[in-house]
């Protein structure tokens, strides 16, 4: 049996510094904000696969279906030799993509590339294991910053799904496709999931649910602050908040603190003041258009060759080709 490689570009010595810069302006900024990546520590992993089975949250069944239902045409126009994955978790639904890829043919080498270690390894390792005759090499880094440490050689298609490319402001979003584009050679592929801009009648209740799993989720950053910065956040002071920012067309999530407080952060030395009703963007989710999507990979460099729908016209998954 083929055992799986692993690549590490990224320690927790990394990611406890980019905790720090991240935590430091973000909460000295007005008004105050986080990245979103900093919900996932085992915990927070743990309440997004539990959001990903809410009834109300559409996004995974719904990329998954959509997935299901095109992949053999994905696999036949790509005609990949190497599978890489951005934010690969636990790959389940990577697993269509290489059952088709691998069925049509080429598929010789699956890279899949996340910042967690111990999650990388396991799936790296259940992958090698489900495809004996695949090359497995997984890259232990941060997508948004280390794109040129993934692996070069072979026809690749680079898959990043999920709708996480709306996690991105579009500056952030135009400078990543354009480091896709620089990684990627002419004729290599870029696969996209990304969520439609639907009735917001259904799209806000996907990020703030009835059963109250989203605003444990959003409160996890304080826990994770708590527990790596020494920090005296008390989550039962803030509130989970989702709105729909209709003029940029996302979602944000915000944690509203419901009363006046200071709170310490000793590993970084400092306090932050908080008003009653002050708010923390703690992520956005572009939600977007066919057409701006694909105007957005053109400017990168990209051609789209195909677009794919769900039913109800609220996923998309696109193949985009380096030109």
């Amino acid at each position: 049996m083929t055992s799986a490689t692993l690549e590490i570009h990224l320690t927790d010595e990394d990611l406890t510094a980019a905790l720090r810069a991240d935590v430091r302006s973000g909460l000295t900024a007005s008004p105050k904000s986080l990245p979103p990546k900093w919900f996932y520590d085992a915990r927070g992993s743990e309440l997004f696969e539990q959001i990903t089975e809410l009834p109300e949250y559409y996004p995974t069944r719904t990329e998954r279906a959509l997935l299901e239902r095109v992949v053999a045409e994905i696999a036949r126009i790509a005609q990949a030799e190497v599978l890489v994955e951005l934010g690969a978790g636990s790959a389940a639904k990577t697993r269509l993509l290489l059952e088709a890829l691998t069925a049509e043919g080429p598929l010789k080498k699956y890279v899949p590339q996340d910042v967690s270690v111990a999650a990388l390894s396991a799936s790296s390792d259940q992958v090698a294991a489900e495809f004996p005759g695949l090359s497995v090499h997984g890259v232990v880094s941060d997508f948004t910053a280390t794109l040129e440490n993934l692996p070069r050689g072979g026809r690749r298609m680079i898959a990043f799904l999920g709708g996480t490319i709306g996690n991105l402001v579009p500056r952030e979003r135009a400078e990543f496709l354009a480091g896709i584009h620089e990684v990627l050679e002419p004729g290599e592929q870029l696969l996209l999931g990304a969520g439609l801009v639907i009735d917001p009648a259904v799209l806000v209740p996907a990020y703030d649910d009835a059963a109250g799993v989203t605003a444990e989720f959003n409160l996890n950053v304080l826990h994770v602050l708590n527990a790596r910065l020494g920090a005296n956040f008390d989550p039962a002071r803030f509130r989970h908040v989702a709105l729909w920012d209709a003029e940029h067309e996302w979602i944000e999530m915000r944690l509203e603190a419901t009363e006046a407080m200071t709170v310490a952060v000793p590993e970084l030395d400092m306090t932050v003041e908080f008003a009653a009703g002050e708010q923390i963007r703690t992520e956005i989710s572009a939600k977007f258009q066919p057409a701006g999507l694909e105007s957005e990979l053109s400017a990168a460099g990209f051609a789209t060759e195909r677009v794919w729908t769900d039913q109800d016209d609220r996923f998309a998954l696109v193949l985009a080709e380096r030109r």
